[in-house]
């Protein structure tokens, strides 16, 4: 029925044309429920909660690199995890996150934490972003220098586990701990402290020798990374020449003492 001006008039349907129009509305539903169920409706805007730290961007920008944690996060077959507030919550530190979002943002790159930013370029499987880090000086100087230098230096990560154990076996009641460290460079500084050597281990004291190496920094290049990479570990570390009297002239270059700082 329907009207027009102050008059009503009805309108017929036949039963094959009402059986038609139902069948179309039927049709039409099933495709809306199912595209909903194949393709979730998700805001383009959307707001993180990356380990407390909160960042507000848009699902594009999360799925910029295909492939990445962050693009899988947000597709539309991953189940998110939400806080308390609705958020997406990822439980990860969220302190160096935001120089990443820029760089899906706008290819930013990152002038400061580079070390930092590029840790959560890995964590994150940013492909693109990880490999323009690495030609910066930071990381290519880490990567490609200093680690490739320790690579060659024999049993380099084991006598580091083995000064910090000496360091601690000592701390007891102590307010610094102190190891002594053997270096030498080439086969014939290792020859020249054999000798040294067998006395110290007659003495009963523990001596953590480092080389000898084919590559060219020098034994104070070796030293430096021996601090570096303990002082990463949070330890309060430093390192002298070895001072004992007993101690013959000729082997003065090649002893050194480590000084751990406990309180």
């Amino acid at each position: 029925m329907g009207e027009r001006g102050s008059h009503r008039f009805w309108v017929y349907f036949s039963p094959g044309c009402i059986v038609w129009l139902l069948s179309e509305c039927i049709h039409s539903v099933s495709l809306l429920h199912s595209s909903r169920q194949s393709c979730p409706l998700v805001s383009p805007v959307v707001e993180l909660n990356v380990g407390g730290e909160l960042y507000t961007t848009t699902v594009s920008t999360l799925r910029k690199v295909p492939g990445s944690k962050l693009a899988e996060m947000f597709s539309s077959s991953t189940k998110a995890c939400l806080d308390a507030e609705g958020r997406f919550f990822i439980d990860h530190p969220g302190t160096y996150f935001g120089p990443v979002l820029d760089y899906l943002r706008s290819e930013q790159l990152p002038t400061q934490h580079i070390p930092e930013v590029y840790r959560e370029a890995q964590f994150y499987e940013i492909k693109p972003l990880v490999k323009l880090l690495e030609d910066t000086p930071q990381i290519f100087g880490e990567q490609v220098a200093r680690k490739q230098f320790l690579l060659r230096v024999p049993a380099y990560s084991e006598n580091l586990e083995l000064m910090v154990r000496l360091a601690r076996a000592e701390a007891v009641a102590a307010r610094s701990s102190t190891v002594l460290v053997c270096v030498v460079r080439t086969e014939e500084e290792a020859a020249q402290c054999a000798e040294a050597l067998r006395i110290f281990e007659f003495e009963k004291k523990s001596v953590v020798k480092f080389g000898p190496w084919k590559a060219a920094p020098q034994v104070k290049d070796l030293l430096d990374c021996v601090k570096m990479d303990i002082a990463a570990q949070g330890y309060q570390v430093y390192y002298e020449h070895y001072s004992e009297r007993t101690l013959r002239a000729k082997y003065f270059n090649y002893f050194y003492t480590f000084l751990f700082i406990w309180w």
